[in-house]
């Protein structure tokens, strides 16, 4: 009988340092319809996501200095696709800014459907897109 590898991950997940974990958790619930759980502590958040996959939110150590924030790793929301891509974001936007968004580039037509970048309420950079439906 193989046993499994040790280093085979039991769940894949994003993390996100937070100031606020339950602000930020609260946000992403909303944004993702999806139920926030505590996690391992108080300043700890869980999401889980399809298939196996969670997003961790979490305010880190104070005995370690705050991780620095960039667009090279962010969230990108695909929702279903749409003959009228751009129009169906748009309609989303203000769910999103109700939540907490804030716009950080106008949504836009793009050869594969429309696409918004958000921010999330501590400026962490969200892409949303609507692919659009093929024409065939």
């Amino acid at each position: 009988m193989d046993e499994e590898p040790l280093n085979k991950p039991d769940q894949i997940s994003w993390v996100l340092a937070s100031h606020d974990p339950s602000r930020l958790a609260a946000f992403y619930s909303r944004l993702l319809n999806r139920d926030a759980a505590p996690g391992w502590s108080a300043t700890h958040w869980v999401i889980d996501l399809a298939e196996g996959l969670s997003l961790e939110i979490y305010r880190p150590s104070r005995q370690r200095p705050f991780p620095d924030r960039g667009r090279h790793l962010a969230p990108c929301l695909r929702l279903k696709a749409s003959a009228d891509p751009l129009t169906h974001l748009q309609g989303m936007l203000p769910h999103w800014l109700a939540a907490g968004a804030s716009i950080a580039e106008s949504p836009r037509l793009e050869s594969f459907g429309a696409e918004c970048w958000l921010l999330d309420p501590e400026e962490n950079a969200v892409l949303v897109v609507v692919p659009a439906v093929s024409k065939r």
